[in-house]
């Protein structure tokens, strides 16, 4: 098996392998099936991301949610290893943050046990819902605060591995979807 490292290196370099269309369209598919996902209808409280260039795109989800009437809520970064989660309330109150992820300027969210779902990128998942992030354990960190959330993790088909090296810090998905 891989390291972690080598298996962050290695997703990397098949992402470079497509175009930032092919990605757009890959990412439409995946999407269509977040609007029709049961998890996604019932709830009215959600953690997004603010999708990078080579991640699963969610900026039009986030603005199609609101519009269903959905309380939106975006990841910032805030230190080395922590992030705090802050209300969505439109492109307008999004600065670039961090790592140049557009950030939301919103008021601090803190009660985490409303949060319904998470919606979550990883540079891979494999066929058991662990997840392989970028390296740093933001989101695992963070998703320690919300163990009764049901967590999607968002990625393109070539990202699913058969098995990632886990530790006892990671966190699992309760689903993965892919355009595969």
């Amino acid at each position: 098996m891989c390291s972690k490292r080598e298996l962050r290196n290695h997703i990397r370099n098949i992402k470079r392998q497509f175009t930032k269309q092919q990605l757009e369209e890959l990412s439409l598919e995946i999407i269509n099936r977040i609007k029709t996902n049961p998890q996604f209808n019932k709830a009215r409280t959600i953690l997004l991301y603010c999708s990078l260039p080579d991640e699963v795109e969610t900026h039009e989800l986030i603005d199609f949610a609101c519009k269903e009437g959905k309380q939106i809520l975006l990841p910032k970064v805030i230190g080395n290893t922590i992030m705090e989660i802050r209300k969505y309330t439109g492109r307008k109150d999004m600065i670039a943050g961090a790592y140049k992820i557009m950030e939301p300027t919103g008021d601090i969210f803190t009660d985490y046990d409303s949060i319904e779902l998470a919606i979550i990128p990883g540079m891979a998942f494999d066929t058991q819902g662990n997840r392989l992030g970028r390296g740093k354990g933001y989101y695992d960190r963070f998703l320690e605060k919300i163990p009764g959330t049901y967590k999607i993790g968002l990625c393109f088909h070539f990202q699913i591995l058969d098995n990632i090296p886990t530790e006892h810090t990671d966190i699992k998905m309760n689903e993965v979807l892919t355009d595969g």
